[in-house]
């Protein structure tokens, strides 16, 4: 799962109006609920990056394999107490859900966490699940290299910029 920054707005505010909407939670300042979400998913999205840029370095150090990274950034994570990969989904709703608990803006919730996280989750996963296809457009544009040497990772790099500039995604 990843998220954009360039689309942190929009989620915060499908997520708001979704909420409102469905009565779930009830606000007299939903600007400000949509600032809360918004938050929550810049600060995760902050995380992420030092957890990344941490376990570069630290392959780096150690000489270790592009293929080490992730494993490295799960240790770093865990340690963090912060959760990336598949898991990371239902470590955001639980962090908007806190949110929404300890927000003055949240006047009342009126629905038990799992309904909020059944709506969240469908906005979350629209705009995260194209990850995936960035993926398969970077890749096929460097299929003649071979994956895992230093120019496929240098070209893969390359290859996603090109591939998230043109959709108007960053980071």
């Amino acid at each position: 799962m990843k998220l954009f920054s360039g689309k942190v707005d929009l989620i915060a505010a499908e997520i708001t109006r979704s909420l409102i909407e469905g009565g779930e939670v009830e606000t007299d300042s939903p600007d400000e609920v949509q600032l809360d979400i918004s938050a929550v998913l810049k600060e995760y999205i902050r995380t992420d990056r030092d957890l990344t840029e941490k376990a570069k370095d630290l392959c780096e150090q150690k000489g270790m394999p592009y293929s080490a990274f992730p494993k490295i950034k799960r240790q770093l994570a865990d340690r963090a107490g912060f959760v990336v990969g598949d898991e990371a989904l239902d470590y955001i709703m639980d962090q908007l859900i806190g949110a929404f608990m300890h927000s003055q803006f949240v006047d009342e919730i009126f629905a038990e966490d799992n309904d909020l996280k059944v709506k969240m989750r469908a906005v979350l996963k629209r705009y995260t699940d194209i990850e995936e296809e960035l993926d398969a457009e970077a890749r096929n544009k460097i299929k003649n290299l071979q994956e895992g040497t230093r120019d496929w990772e240098i070209e893969y790099s390359r290859a996603m910029e090109q591939v998230k500039r043109r959709k108007g995604l960053d980071g």
